[in-house]
């Protein structure tokens, strides 16, 4: 829901931050996968029970992860097998995120474990209407490698739970069953709009 609007304020910041790394011969894999590892030892972290670390980690390991982009389009090396990349960590990354959240909190374990569903099949869902729309040649919605489409949770707000998570840890259970419902809203507005797409073309 927040990421076009996100997108459109900050993607001139970015993009001169792309060109500087870019210009100093920072390669946007390199950041794709600090991004990854700095997720990961978010996900340590939580996992350890430290949830200080984990959130600065985690929040930490968001700047690359949004900055690869930016670098690859400077560089002109934007392309398909980086944009795979990029999603396959984002996946990777909220999904180790909330495994290490349910390691450290064991309260909140059943409630992490229907949102990694919930993630499942949102991501599932988004990457069958990605190759579905591909093949009936609906057009892209942006320049981005897939078909990505808007919802009620998109990447700002996984951010932002994710973050809450560990920094109200107490109240880790009901963040999760409630983000959990979020994206089971999410995934039903894409089902509705592969419907209406998909059958069109």
């Amino acid at each position: 829901m927040l990421d076009a609007p996100l997108r459109r304020r900050l993607a001139s910041t970015f993009d001169r931050a792309g060109a500087a790394l870019a210009r100093r011969g920072v390669r946007p894999m390199a950041l794709t996968v600090l991004g990854l590892v700095l997720a990961l030892a978010a996900a340590v972290a939580a996992a350890a029970a430290a949830f200080p670390l984990a959130a600065g980690l985690w929040l930490l390991s968001r700047i690359p992860d949004g900055l690869d982009g930016p670098v690859a389009r400077a560089r002109g090396e934007a392309g398909a097998f980086g944009g795979w990349a990029d999603l396959t960590s984002d996946m990777a990354a909220y999904g180790t995120f909330v495994v290490g959240c349910a390691i450290g909190q064991p309260e909140a374990a059943t409630a992490c474990l229907v949102l990694l569903l919930t993630y499942y099949v949102n991501g599932a869902s988004l990457l069958a209407y990605s190759a579905a729309a591909e093949r009936a040649g609906v057009e892209a919605p942006d320049s981005r490698t897939f078909h990505f489409t808007g919802g009620l949770a998109e990447g700002t707000e996984t951010i932002a739970v994710h973050t809450a998570m560990v920094v109200f840890p107490a109240a880790m259970a009901p963040i999760a069953w409630a983000f959990a419902a979020v994206v089971g809203v999410t995934i039903l507005q894409r089902v509705r709009l592969a419907r209406r797409v998909l059958s069109a073309a």
